[in-house]
C-alpha cells in the first residue's frame, strides 16, 4: 500500500493458511479487494499474512470470510 492511501481509514493484519505461490498471493488479495470499504490489500507470502486497509465500517468477520470463500485458511 502506498503512504497517505489510508489516512482515514484502518488497517488489520490476517494470518492466512495455505498460501504457497504467487497465485495464491493474487487470490487472496483480489478476494479482500472485491470487500466493499477495502482500500488495499497486500499479501506477504514469507509471513503467511495479509495486510488490509480499509473503512471503518468493515469488519474482520467480513474479511475473514473473503479469504476463506477465496479457499484460504484464516488462523490468526
Amino acid at each position: 500500500m502506498k503512504g497517505g492511501e489510508n489516512v482515514t481509514g484502518q488497517q488489520t493484519v490476517l494470518q492466512v493458511a495455505g498460501m504457497s505461490c504467487n497465485h495464491c498471493k493474487m487470490a487472496v488479495e483480489k478476494a479482500l479487494k472485491a470487500v466493499e470499504g477495502v482500500t488495499g490489500a497486500v499479501v506477504d507470502l514469507a509471513a503467511k499474512t495479509a495486510t488490509v486497509a480499509h473503512g471503518p465500517a468493515v469488519t474482520r468477520n467480513q474479511l475473514v470470510e473473503a479469504v476463506e470463500k477465496a479457499g484460504y485458511q484464516v488462523v490468526g
